[in-house]
């Protein structure tokens, strides 16, 4: 009360809406003067608009007898643009820089809170503003004169011989065809920048006349800015009671959407989403995210939210996968589009979606190959299908991208038991649809579904394959002593004739004996790898000591692996090759020489993370079996592994392929382009041994 007794008012003034020049006013702003550049205030050359874009371009003249305009400047932006001769298409046509031309732009997308006031006898008259623009200086002008300027340089250079013009290069025209537009192609066009100036240059310009301050006419105008009527039946938007009066004059700040730049169509706002509708937020959400668990479903849908309600929701929208929710495809390809890659109609699509979601549900992995020889369907869209739901390994397939949810499944049967109903119906359509066999039909691992994938360390491996050599050794300790007790009732003769000596297969194995028949000139006196003058038999075929056994191994896995490491990719034959040129190396005595096994020798090779390469020869082929067997080093911890992996997987197809195959498959596989000197690398690298 004391603040109000100190401000008194002082005088009431009647407000008045003037209503004349409604969405018809505009405020333009123009920029301050500079001294050195004065305008003639009675002087507008030109006036034009674009209306919808409300864009305004004037045209002012500048005082060039003003003392503070440069004269020789002014002469000289003349001459650039325009050069020295003068025509109709001239701009300055007094070869002196005398105007100026002025473009707008919207300082506000919102001015419903703006009007021009006037008063006048004791009253105020308001008129809302249509728009406000800004002017600023536009200096096209200097495009015209970089534009001379490059048509005179081109005029030196190219001369006036007519035989140059006649020469002209024939170019080659290259003819593409559009593919058809999708609907989210033709949003991502229309939202974007070129197609934005491409309209707003379409609009044509509306040319208006300058009226001057002074004139009658601009005198007769300025009378629309007051109230024609001041009786209070035409002015019924000002009698409201004094809360409606000051609402109207200051709204509630609310958050003006006009303002907020348009986002992509791939990005999501939280803040938006949670003001739709529940329904329409797990669609949104799962048609961007297309895989996910329903805890993290609940946990983007906020605190609070029902989970009963999500379920049914979801189910509208999505499928059970190994229990996580994958979402329908409808969803994905509504009806009538098609598919931006090869143009096939959304209803086929969704039935290859649909195949591929189903082969997940029986499995954790499927192959891209089987999937596109079912549905018939380009690369790309299986490329596209698989992405949504799963991740490639290599020489594997592809693997569903989400672990199997047992916790949902136990917690939600009923939802379970009707999902595999729903999954049941969509088998029945699909079989009729692609004649699927029995073999579509009947999953590889029935446990896939109800265990997590098993999981083998490299660790684990090793002692695993330890256990089994030991195993080995036990059932050849046995045998071994039984040849012995044999050998020593034989004629001494006998026990002695160390060359006549063969190597057996052994029990466990249906591997050939080594042959090293072929290798006699390398082995310097050697029957085997063994030096006759050690004298003991105990060593002999593959037979070792108490206590040998880890020792072997360890010298046995260091040949076979820097023999690896130097040459990637090796046949049985040349692997055995160096292996006795490895023993020939070595000492009398060394544990080596108590004879190693094919067995062995191929047991090791895949212990130290090699592979067999099953390459498909033909038939007649005249190689030697321990030819047809290759072995290659699938990670040596280079930059070459995955190029590799990928010719390996390649050759286990195919004995010959062409290059231009292989520079394909490895852009494809590495997601790079190779040039024909990086396969060559590549191959040089990868089969150094073999090529």
């Amino acid at each position: 009360m004391a603040n109000e007794e100190d401000d008194p008012i002082i005088q009431e003034i009647d407000v008045f809406l003037a209503r004349s020049l409604l969405e018809k006013l505009y405020l333009f702003q123009y920029p301050i003067r500079p001294a050195s550049m004065t305008y003639d205030d009675v002087t507008h050359l030109s006036a034009k608009i674009k209306p919808k874009q409300q864009k305004v371009e004037l045209e002012m003249a500048i005082d060039t007898l003003n003392p503070n305009y440069c004269r020789s400047k002014g002469e000289q932006i003349a001459l650039n643009v325009d050069g020295t001769c003068t025509d109709e298409t001239s701009t300055y046509s007094s070869k002196l820089m005398d105007k100026q031309t002025f473009c707008s732009s919207q300082a506000a997308s919102n001015v419903s809170r703006y009007a021009a006031a006037v008063y006048k006898k004791g009253e105020l008259h308001l008129t809302p503003l249509h728009g406000i623009l800004q002017l600023r200086p536009s200096f096209t002008y200097l495009d015209k004169a970089d534009a001379k300027h490059r048509e005179r340089e081109a005029a030196n250079e190219g001369g006036d011989s007519s035989q140059d013009e006649a020469e002209d290069d024939v170019k080659q025209i290259t003819v593409r065809f559009s593919r058809p537009e999708t609907e989210q192609a033709r949003q991502r066009r229309v939202q974007s920048y070129e197609f934005l100036q491409k309209r707003q240059a379409e609009e044509h310009w509306v040319h208006l006349h300058y009226y001057g301050l002074k004139d009658s006419r601009s005198e007769h105008e300025r009378q629309y800015l007051f109230s024609q009527g001041h009786g209070l039946a035409e002015n019924t938007e000002l009698i409201k009671s004094p809360s409606e009066y000051l609402m109207m004059l200051m709204p509630p700040s609310v958050e003006e959407e006009n303002e907020k730049p348009m986002a992509p169509s791939n990005v999501l706002s939280m803040a938006q989403l949670r003001t739709l509708p529940l329904a329409d937020q797990i669609k949104i959400l799962m048609k961007n995210v297309k895989v996910m668990p329903f805890a993290n479903l609940l946990g983007l849908l906020g605190s609070g939210t029902d989970p009963t309600a999500v379920l049914r929701c979801v189910q509208q929208v999505a499928l059970l996968v190994q229990g996580n929710w994958v979402v329908k495809s409808d969803v994905l390809y509504p009806k009538d589009t098609s598919s931006p890659h090869s143009g096939v109609p959304a209803e086929v699509l969704c039935r290859g979606r649909d195949f591929v979601m189903w082969k997940f549900t029986q499995d954790r992995w499927v192959v891209r190959k089987e999937v596109a020889a079912v549905t018939k369907l380009c690369p790309e869209d299986v490329k596209d299908f698989l992405e949504h739901m799963s991740v490639a390994r290599i020489n594997k397939g592809w693997e569903f991208m989400l672990p199997y949810d047992e916790d949902f499944v136990k917690k939600h049967p009923d939802i379970v038991q009707r999902q595999q109903m729903l999954w049941m119906g969509i088998q029945a359509k699909l079989e009729k649809v692609y004649n699927l066999l029995k073999e579509h039909l009947t999953p590889k691992k029935q446990e896939a579904q109800s265990a997590h994938p098993l999981l083998v360390s490299g660790e684990q491996r090793v002692n695993m394959a330890k256990a089994k050599v030991k195993q080995n050794y036990g059932q050849l300790e046995k045998e071994f002593q039984k040849q012995k007790a044999e050998m020593k009732s034989n004629d001494s003769s006998a026990r002695t004739d160390v060359p006549n000596i063969r190597i057996k297969e052994e029990p466990v194995s249906v591997e050939e004996p080594m042959d090293t028949s072929a290798h006699e000139g390398l082995n310097n006196g050697l029957v085997n790898g063994l030096h006759p003058a050690q004298g003991s038999m105990e060593p002999l075929n593959g037979h070792l000591p108490g206590g040998c056994i880890d020792r072997v191994a360890q010298e046995l896995k260091a040949f076979v692996s820097s023999t690896f490491k130097k040459q990637f990719v090796l046949t049985l034959s040349e692997l055995k090759r160096l292996f006795n040129l490895h023993l020939a190396s070595l000492p009398p005595g060394h544990t080596l020489f108590s004879g190693i096994s094919d067995k062995m020798l191929q047991d090791m090779v895949l212990d130290t993370g090699c592979k067999q390469i099953l390459v498909p020869f033909p038939p007649q082929t005249a190689a030697s079996p321990d030819e047809l067997k290759v072995y290659a080093l699938w990670e040596a911890g280079d930059t070459y592994d995955q190029h590799r992996q990928v010719l390996l997987e390649i050759f286990s197809k195919n004995y010959r392929v062409r290059r231009n195959v292989i520079q394909t498959q490895l852009s494809q596989e590495c997601g790079e382009d190779l040039n024909k000197q990086e396969v060559d690398r590549v191959l040089k690298v990868s089969f150094c041994s073999l090529w």
